[in-house]
């Protein structure tokens, strides 16, 4: 009797379970709002730049900090790929320990030193500091780090959900402050103090500089560079990304969690017989910013991975010095289950092909549900 009614209780409690994520699910919007990014006075862009601009004769020094267990692979790729191309600073990857950074959603990288060996040849700090979105925001060392990179006088600048890493540091408290849309309500709860900005793609209080999602990496790079070297500059490097624009408008309220993006993940989520494995071929000196925005949005679908391969099993360099460690050593992979970088393709460009592709093998629903986690505001 006894074992009768503790399966009924188990039953019940699972059924009210079910019933209540359905409800959740139910009371989700159906579509996301279509709005129009709100213009943005040209001063707040102009003070943005000063607030970046590089003083002294010196040439600046520019470090992207990552953790060696999982580190945003656009946040920390994109920054060094994009500054090194531009050649206006001097740029370091960093890890907070030695061995490789392991990136989610995909690749391995090599750093270029520790944050112990940075401090050791940089005992004045770095001029700007560049923190992508982790896999925890309360690691001790990170958090240490930055407090002293700041108290040092460097610019940080927290991609995506980066500036929850920088809330859990107290070096946003009391600043007007963007993330990644996802992240906002779980950076406000643990950081109350912080005054959250609303369409801006990025935002600048004082000496810390922060960006919405994902591809707001690209802009605000772009940003960096023009306050740095000049706006011809800037267009130079915009030109060869495939970038008209890296301004500051970002329509927020088109960013949110509906039905049909919960939905689509679900669904993707509970087919696990129909996994795909994705091979990109690693060569010497191929362009690394594609490369990440690439094998970031192909491991994003919750259908297929982005897995990297090369003949051999040591470090590809890529056209801007970053090494990546393949997945795998093998001589070939299938054509029909390999994602191209398009060689021939500017990197924005490059993206924009690898979402058709994701469109034509696996729906539109899904592709917009990678746009929606990169935060990318499509031409369409």
């Amino acid at each position: 009797m006894w074992k009768s009614l503790l399966l009924w209780g188990a039953v019940s409690v699972v059924v009210v379970g079910l019933l209540g994520f359905g409800g959740w699910i139910v009371s989700l919007p159906p579509a996301t709002t279509a709005a129009e990014a709100p213009p943005v006075p040209r001063g707040e862009m102009d003070a943005m730049l000063s607030a970046l601009r590089h003083e002294g004769g010196n040439r600046p020094l520019a470090v992207i900090v990552g953790l060696n267990e999982a580190t945003e692979t656009t946040d920390y790729l994109m920054p060094a790929g994009i500054l090194r191309r531009a050649d206006i600073a001097d740029v370091l990857m960093l890890a907070t320990g030695p061995g490789p950074v392991r990136l989610y959603p995909a690749l391995r990288v090599e750093p270029d030193a520790t944050i112990a060996e940075f401090d050791a040849g940089h005992p004045e700090g770095a001029d700007y500091v560049i923190v992508p979105a982790m896999s925890r925001d309360d690691d001790p060392a990170v958090l240490a780090w930055l407090r002293d990179q700041s108290r040092k006088g460097a610019r940080i600048i927290g991609i995506c959900a980066g500036a929850k890493v920088l809330g859990a540091a107290g070096l946003i408290d009391g600043r007007r402050a963007t993330t990644h849309w996802y992240y906002r309500d779980e950076m406000l709860e643990h950081s109350p103090g912080i005054d959250y900005v609303a369409n801006r793609r990025m935002v600048a209080d004082g000496n810390v500089v922060t960006t919405t999602g994902i591809s707001a990496s690209m802009p605000m790079m772009l940003a960096l560079i023009e306050a740095v070297a000049g706006r011809a500059k800037a267009q130079a490097v915009a030109r060869d990304l495939g970038v008209e624009t890296w301004d500051m408008r970002h329509a927020s309220a088109a960013f949110s969690l509906t039905r049909p993006f919960v939905t689509t993940v679900l669904a993707n989520r509970l087919a696990f017989w129909k996994r795909d494995a994705w091979g990109i071929e690693l060569r010497p000196g191929m362009d690394d910013v594609s490369l990440a925005l690439v094998a970031d949005a192909w491991s994003r679908t919750y259908r297929s991975s982005a897995l990297t391969f090369a003949k051999t099993a040591g470090t590809v360099e890529t056209r801007n010095g970053i090494r990546v460690i393949p997945d795998r050593v093998a001589m070939d992979w299938p054509p029909e289950d390999r994602a191209s970088v398009y060689p021939g393709q500017r990197p924005a460009e490059a993206l924009d092909d690898t979402l058709q592709a994701i469109a034509d093998t696996y729906g539109a629903r899904t592709m917009h549900a990678v746009a929606m986690q990169l935060e990318y505001p499509r031409p369409d």
